[in-house]
C-alpha cells in the first residue's frame, strides 16, 4: 500500500502450513536488498500464498528485512510477500504515530517495535499467516494506492474495527485491535494474500483515477465527501 495524499468483508484464513521451497527467490534475495515489485497483471498477484512454515528461519528474516527496505524505497506504508514474487503468507507495514488511534499509542507491541527500530517516527510490523477477523460490520470509504498497481488512487470500503492474530519473527503468536487507518493497511496487505488487488474491492471506480490527473482535476465536494475524504 502506498502512502495516501488525499484525506481518506476481508477475512485472511489460515490453511494447513505447507512447506515452500524458496530456490530462485532464495537467490534473489541473499544478493539483493531493495526486491523487484510485482505488477498488477503477474500470476504471482492472482493466487493465494502458501503459510510460512517456519517462521524463524533465517531466509524469513532476511525476507522481511528486504522487504520493509523495499518498502521504504518505493515510498510505501505496506508491503506483502507475493508483491515482491514470494508466495507466502507474509506482509510488512509501517504505523506513522499522527495516524494510530488514541487507544493504540498505548499497545505494548507497538511501542516495542518502535523502541526495536530506533525511531519514533513509525512503527514496523511483520505478521506472519496473518488471520482477520472483522469487529462488526461498519465499513467507511477512504484513499488507497498500491506499489503493484503504480500511479492510480482509488476510493475502497474497509471495516473500520478488526482483531487480527499472527505470528510474530520469533514464531510466537499475538493478536491485536486495529482501527481507523491501522485496520485499513492490514486489509489491503492481506487482501494480497488472496489473490485481490484493492480495484477488485471498490464500489464506484469512477473514483479510481490516475494521481496527477485525480490532483489536476479534483473531486466536486459531493464526490469527495461521498468518498469520506
Amino acid at each position: 500500500m502506498t502512502a495516501p495524499r488525499q484525506p481518506v468483508t476481508t477475512v485472511c484464513r489460515a490453511p494447513r502450513p505447507i512447506a515452500f521451497d524458496f530456490g530462485a527467490e532464495r537467490r534473489h534475495i541473499e544478493s539483493m536488498a531493495i526486491l523487484k515489485i510485482a505488477r498488477m497483471g503477474h500470476p504471482v498477484l492472482r493466487g493465494r500464498a502458501q503459510p510460512v512454515e517456519d517462521p524463524t528461519a533465517p531466509e524469513i528474516r532476511r525476507l522481511i528485512e528486504d522487504m520493509l527496505e523495499t518498502m521504504d524505497d518505493a515510498d510505501g506504508v505496506g508491503l506483502a510477500a507475493p508483491q515482491v514474487h514470494v508466495p507466502l503468507r507474509l506482509v510488512v507495514f509501517r504505523l506513522p504515530p499522527e495516524r494510530l488511534s488514541p487507544g493504540e499509542h498505548g499497545d505494548e507491541r507497538i511501542a516495542d517495535a518502535a523502541e526495536a527500530a530506533g525511531s519514533a517516527e513509525d512503527v514496523p510490523m511483520a505478521l506472519i499467516n496473518p488471520v482477520l477477523e472483522p469487529l462488526g460490520p461498519e465499513q467507511e470509504l477512504g484513499w488507497e494506492g498500491c506499489l503493484s498497481v503504480p500511479g492510480l488512487r482509488g476510493v475502497v470500503p474497509r471495516f473500520t474495527r478488526l482483531r487480527y492474530r499472527a505470528l510474530d519473527v520469533s514464531g510466537r503468536p499475538f493478536e491485536r485491535t486495529a482501527e481507523g487507518f491501522h485496520a485499513r493497511v492490514v486489509q489491503h496487505e492481506c487482501d494480497h494474500l488472496e489473490g485481490i488487488l484493492y480495484p477488485m474491492r471498490m464500489t464506484d471506480l469512477s473514483l479510481l483515477g490516475f494521481e496527477p490527473e485525480m490532483s489536476r482535476y479534483p473531486l466536486t465536494n459531493r464526490t469527495s465527501e461521498q468518498a469520506g475524504s
